[in-house]
């Protein structure tokens, strides 16, 4: 599955020296679309995607540094696929934020 990584800067940034929520939620969204769609293409389908919803828990600050995001399909059906997403910087073993994605696939 790919990993997605955005680096810091005046475009993601929020308060002073951190990550926006928006741009952190964005990078999940983003890593959660890549992992079902490089899944989908491996198995030759390539429907159109369409969220039903996304959760995404924030679990520490994202600061000035690259963040990095990979998708995890926990359930691939015929019409849906419910995705897990993680986000983290320096430390893959402690995630700045999460997010579960239910998808419909058209």
């Amino acid at each position: 599955m790919p990993v997605l990584s955005v680096e810091f800067g005046p475009m993601v940034e929020g308060r002073p020296q951190h990550f926006h929520g928006g741009a952190t939620a964005g990078l999940l969204e983003n890593a959660g679309y890549a992992a079902l769609r490089t899944a989908l293409l491996a198995a030759g389908r390539d429907p159109q995607l369409k969220p039903i919803n996304i959760t995404v828990q924030y679990l520490a600050a994202g600061k000035s540094q690259a963040s990095f995001a990979l998708g995890r399909i926990t359930r691939l059906g015929r019409r849906n696929a419910n995705v897990t997403v993680e986000a983290w910087q320096d430390d893959r073993s402690r995630p700045i934020a999460t997010a579960v994605m239910n998808i419909l696939m058209v």
